[in-house]
C-alpha cells in the first residue's frame, strides 16, 4: 500500500498535530469553524483529541439553533483525525465516509433531529422545539 506524503501545508496550517497551538492551525479549520468550536467548548487543538466528530456536529447544531451543513461534519472528522495523528487531508475526502457512517445529513428525512435527541435530550422549554410538519387550514396535519 502506498503511503500518502503530505504536500506543503497552506500558510499557517500545521503539518502535524503536535505543532498546533491554535484551532486555526488545524487543516480545514478556519476562523469561522474555530469560532464555532469555541462556542461548544473546544478552545485549544488538544481539546479535539478523542472527541466524537458527530457529537461536536450535534452540539454545534444545538448551540446555533439550526442544522449545519454536512460539510461541517466532514471538517470535524478531518480535524479530529488530524489531532489523533493522521496526515492532513482535505475535508471533502471525508464525505464518502461520513455518508457511509451517518447517512445524508442536512436532509430532514434522515432523522438528524432524532439522532440529536438520542445523544442529548432537547431542553424542555418551548423555544427549543423543532417545528413539525406543515399544517393545513384548521391546524390539522395532512
Amino acid at each position: 500500500m502506498a503511503h500518502r506524503i503530505p504536500g506543503p501545508a497552506k500558510h499557517g496550517k500545521a503539518t502535524i498535530a503536535a505543532s498546533c497551538t491554535a484551532l486555526e492551525q488545524i487543516p480545514n479549520i478556519g476562523v469561522s469553524l474555530a469560532a464555532d468550536l469555541r462556542s461548544i467548548g473546544i478552545v485549544e487543538p488538544h481539546d479535539l483529541i478523542g472527541r466524537d466528530p458527530y457529537g461536536l456536529f450535534v452540539a454545534l447544531c444545538e448551540r446555533s439553533g439550526q442544522r449545519q451543513d454536512p460539510c461541517v461534519l466532514d471538517s470535524f472528522m478531518a480535524a479530529t483525525d488530524f489531532m489523533a495523528g493522521a496526515a492532513p487531508s482535505p475535508w471533502w475526502q471525508y464525505t464518502a465516509r461520513r455518508k457511509a457512517v451517518y447517512g445524508q445529513l442536512g436532509v430532514p428525512e434522515t432523522g438528524l433531529d432524532e439522532a440529536a435527541r438520542a445523544i442529548r435530550p432537547a431542553p424542555s422549554h418551548a423555544a427549543s422545539k423543532v417545528r413539525g410538519p406543515s399544517t393545513v387550514r384548521g391546524g390539522r396535519t395532512p
